[in-house]
């Protein structure tokens, strides 16, 4: 479910209330804990954390115009997802993010490939998010983003 808020203020106002102070704590431990050289923007209708055309000229394979992609935040219809790109790229992310949950969540873990879902706000891990977060710089994912997924030309 892609919101069609324009701004970031936008996104933020249209969650709906039950679900505003998770989502707001979400936010603030990502922005709290992410590495330097991301950027908050809205990406693909979510809040999302990219890499800036300034740092990554490239830009994202699929469509160059818009910057590398890492992780998105979004209020879905179910529940609030955590979107990481890194957890579906770097198969040791996975497996330590796999065994570090139980310890951070009497929760089952939901997840997609890139995607953790959070139906029961009050059982987000935000102290396992924040080191999730932590665990990889710009740099290394760019270096995981052109190894695993950018093809050449």
């Amino acid at each position: 479910m892609q919101s069609t808020a324009q701004t970031i203020k936008a996104y933020l106002e249209a969650i709906p209330e039950e679900r505003k102070s998770a989502f707001y704590t979400l936010r603030e431990t990502i922005q709290k804990n992410i590495p330097d050289g991301f950027s908050e923007q809205l990406s693909y209708g979510m809040l999302g954390y990219v890499v800036p055309h300034s740092i990554y000229p490239n830009g994202y394979h699929c469509n160059t115009k818009l910057p590398l992609p890492f992780l998105n935040i979004a209020s879905q219809k179910n529940f609030i997802a955590v979107y990481h790109m890194g957890i579906y790229a770097d198969p040791k992310l996975l497996d330590w993010f796999i065994t570090e949950f139980p310890k951070h969540s009497s929760q089952k873990l939901d997840m997609g490939k890139s995607c953790i879902r959070f139906k029961k706000l009050d059982q987000i891990p935000f102290n396992l998010i924040a080191a999730l977060v932590q665990k990889m710089t710009v740099q290394d994912w760019i270096n995981c983003y052109e190894t695993n997924f950018k093809t050449s030309k």
